[in-house]
């Protein structure tokens, strides 16, 4: 009964969770110079084909409840005499009928068949609920993944600047005699090799464009501007509270107990297949030669005898339970792999935050004074080409790297909203309004 009452509530959450951006403001906003993460999910959110196909599905999936509910149709039927071929009294026979029959659900199976549906709409809503889920996941994924590349971009024209000045440096000491040809060339072979490196970075550039773009419901070849600064606050959510929000919010486990209420309410009306429901009729009948426009009014009840084939019904309550062990098994297996996955994830979360801050705190740092050390040795005398360069090569790839995990980092968080099923993690917007509120 419970899953009845839910969906009036589970309406309106689906309603304030989203609201149709207009095609005006979703041009004006991604045409301007930068995309916000608050912008890009709600766009996604209000105009993704999958959320509003997942939306119609569910309002289609609530009409079932209505129809479930409602009684049987009203049966009339009529006959009349076309021709008899024998001769009869006055009044002895009937010429035209008509019948009226309903079937009154004393039962209550009606009712039963319409839980059956609201736990099963409750079940699409669900699904609803993960279409919406996964796409403000891959939204914010997408997101990240342009940021890294733009911030990727932005690493390769540093380090190409310094190789152009290494390469200048070289160039002018082997002109002097003080350097040899092969180190000029080093320099210069690096500087061709981060050219060819920027052309795979723009790529990944295009690629994360046109996922987020058809994430929002736009031209893949739409522009779309650069995303700003978004950081993610440290992980410090307790297991223990992940584990129950998990088991509260995650859509497949909600499905898994929709599924059971379905399969209960599926053991009640087996059982209530045992007891027929009466079916009342009126009858009108006019005899032959009859003046009166109805002659005779008989009144009759009828129903259906399901004693008479007891293995039938048996074999249908056997059905019903054996179907809602396995409902229970699956509730059992749904819980069981979400923990599996939040275990994984938290996991693939501190690895990722334990490497953002390695890389951030000590080994960029340290391979910045390497390489300045290195320089001002080198232009001193006192340290050999070949060691500046590889400072040069070190810094390049630490901060590539650095920043590749700290992209990984922002999509495991992104995904471990997915895997638990709520929001963990206020969008930008709404944090500013949390700050300035605490001050």
């Amino acid at each position: 009964m419970k899953t009845t009452y839910l969906l009036p509530f589970y309406l309106v959450l689906t309603c304030s969770l989203r609201a149709e951006v207009p095609r005006a403001e979703l041009t004006a906003e991604s045409s301007s110079g930068s995309l916000s993460l608050d912008e890009a999910t709600r766009i996604a959110l209000a105009n993704n084909p999958a959320i509003k196909e997942a939306e119609g599905r569910w309002s289609a999936a609530k009409e079932r409840i209505t129809q479930a509910t409602a009684w049987d149709d009203l049966k009339v039927s009529g006959d009349s005499r076309v021709r008899r071929f024998v001769d009869i009294p006055p009044n002895a026979f009937t010429d035209q009928s008509l019948a009226v029959e309903q079937l009154i659900p004393i039962t209550g199976k009606n009712l039963v068949r319409g839980r059956i549906a609201a736990a099963e709409a409750l079940s699409i809503f669900e699904e609803t609920r993960r279409v919406q889920i996964d796409v403000i996941a891959k939204t914010r994924a997408a997101y990240f993944r342009l940021a890294n590349a733009y911030e990727q971009l932005a690493i390769n024209a540093r380090n190409l600047t310094s190789l152009r000045q290494i390469a200048d440096i070289s160039r002018s000491k082997y002109e002097s005699g003080t350097e040899t040809a092969a180190n000029a060339l080093v320099a210069e072979t690096d500087h061709s090799k981060l050219l060819e490196g920027r052309r795979d970075l723009e790529r990944s550039l295009s690629d994360a464009q046109s996922e987020l773009n058809t994430l929002m419901n736009r031209d893949a070849f739409a522009p779309l501007g650069a995303p700003v600064d978004a950081t993610m606050s440290a992980m410090n959510l307790s297991v223990s509270r992940l584990r129950l929000l998990t088991l509260a919010q995650r859509p497949e486990i909600q499905m898994a107990r929709a599924k059971i209420d379905s399969e209960k309410s599926k053991v009640q009306l087996a059982r209530r297949a045992w007891i027929p429901d009466p079916a009342l009729s009126v009858k009108g009948q006019r005899y032959n030669e009859a003046s009166q426009a109805v002659s005779e009014l008989d009144a009759g009840i009828s129903f259906t005898v399901p004693w008479i084939n007891p293995r039938k019904y048996s074999a249908g309550v056997r059905e019903a339970g054996e179907n809602l062990q396995a409902a229970e098994h699956g509730l059992d297996r749904e819980q069981n792999e979400a923990s599996r996955l939040l275990r994984d994830q938290l996991e693939k979360i501190e690895t990722a935050h334990h490497h953002v801050d390695l890389f951030r705190d000590k080994l960029v740092p340290q391979a910045h004074q390497a390489f300045e050390a290195n320089r001002l040795s080198y232009e001193s005398g006192k340290a050999s080409f070949l060691d500046w360069i590889t400072a040069q090569r070190n810094l390049r790839e630490l901060e590539a790297m650095a920043r590749a995990h700290l992209v990984d980092y922002q999509v495991a968080v992104a995904e471990l909203e997915s895997i638990v099923g709520a929001e963990l993690y206020a969008r930008p917007n709404e944090r500013a309004k949390t700050e300035r509120n605490s001050r």
